[in-house]
């Protein structure tokens, strides 16, 4: 799974990315795209690990880029806001960060900001998609029937844009979706969106709906408090967070959006060699999901021993859950829950 991170210059964005990453923020007026690794917190994996004691134990990661403060003041902050979203056109989802402390904040206006300036560079992949396949239509290739098909479908989405309508209310199929997937138009995308407040209100609760047109889930945290956290150990966090009533740090809460959002669950494989979190989408079959430890095992796929988490945590280990019939021999066309662990029976 790969985020980008997006959010205007003095958002918190940065700061954000480094308490959830752990790693520095990066220097002041940087143009690069940092790639930072962000590991998915997991409870279960804590406990597996303790009852198993493996020789090591892997987590759940997220890949997360994180874009350079962004700024419309003028036509040379758009042009270089626009060169940075094509290099992230490929990702599945984003993260908008919005600042949402201090006087002069705003929240609706920046993210209408962000959602224009969306809209805007996929009107520019149109217009550039339309000029070439207007001339590309009149060539004898194999491609031209789809071509002429893609075209049609790009007035409309030139159209829609225009008079400020979302794609999606274009892009009404699988058949239209598969004639522009390939060219990752922003407003596409899933996204989630962090309301960045301050420490007085973390309480505070906002809606993207009436800016975004879409249903988008809002994150209240403060950034510069979660930084802070994320340099305390354990037990002087717990405290810390209990003071200031936070009920789960920002890496939880980011994981949990991303995760909602996409769709994704984990299952786990466990062991005395390794306890693993293994991500996939939500309705993914067993046969599917073994491919996600090997590509043999889903080969030579036979059988998916199951035992859910919840299972073996009452009853404290996998010798308990068999005795109890807790343990389960699930087919190719099982689809694996949430927090399943499974030993994969296969042969090739």
């Amino acid at each position: 799974m790969k985020v980008a991170i997006i959010g205007l210059m003095q958002s918190g964005k940065s700061t954000l990315v480094s308490a959830i990453s752990g790693k520095a923020v990066p220097p002041v007026g940087s143009v690069a795209i940092e790639e930072v690794i962000v590991p998915v917190p997991d409870e279960r994996l804590d406990w597996l690990t303790e009852l198993y004691e493996p020789r090591k134990t892997v987590c759940a990661t997220i890949d997360c880029l994180d874009l350079p403060g962004l700024s419309f003041a003028d036509e040379h902050t758009r042009a270089a806001a626009r060169r940075l979203f094509n290099k992230v056109r490929t990702v599945d989802m984003f993260v908008i960060v919005v600042r949402a402390f201090g006087e002069d904040a705003n929240f609706e206006r920046d993210l209408a900001d962000l959602k224009t300036e969306f809209l805007l560079s996929d009107l520019e992949l149109v217009e550039t998609r339309i000029e070439r396949l207007e001339k590309q239509i009149h060539k004898p290739v194999k491609t031209q029937a789809r071509d002429k098909a893609e075209l049609a479908l790009q007035l409309q989405l030139r159209e829609a844009i225009e008079t400020e309508k979302p794609i999606s209310s274009v892009i009404t199929d699988d058949a239209r979706l598969d004639l522009v997937k390939s060219l990752g138009f922003l407003t596409l995308k899933p996204m989630t969106v962090v309301a960045n407040v301050g420490e007085d209100d973390l309480d505070r609760r906002f809606e993207a709906v009436n800016t975004t047109g879409e249903n988008v889930e809002v994150i209240s945290l403060c950034a510069s408090l979660e930084s802070e956290l994320s340099q305390l150990d354990e037990a002087s966090r717990k405290e810390f967070m209990a003071d200031m009533g936070i009920a789960e740090p920002a890496t939880k809460k980011f994981v949990q959006s991303c995760y909602a959002t996409l769709g994704l669950i984990s299952f786990l494989t466990v062991g005395k060699d390794e306890v693993r979190a293994w991500t996939i989408r939500k309705g993914t079959i067993a046969h599917d999901a073994a491919e996600k430890v090997h590509s043999d095992i889903k080969r030579g796929f036979i059988r998916a021993e199951t035992i859910a988490y919840n299972d073996i945590k009452e009853l404290g280990d996998e010798k308990a859950c068999k005795a109890a019939g807790k343990v389960r021999l699930e087919g190719k066309s099982y689809v694996v829950q949430d927090g399943d662990i499974i030993n994969f029976r296969f042969n090739v």
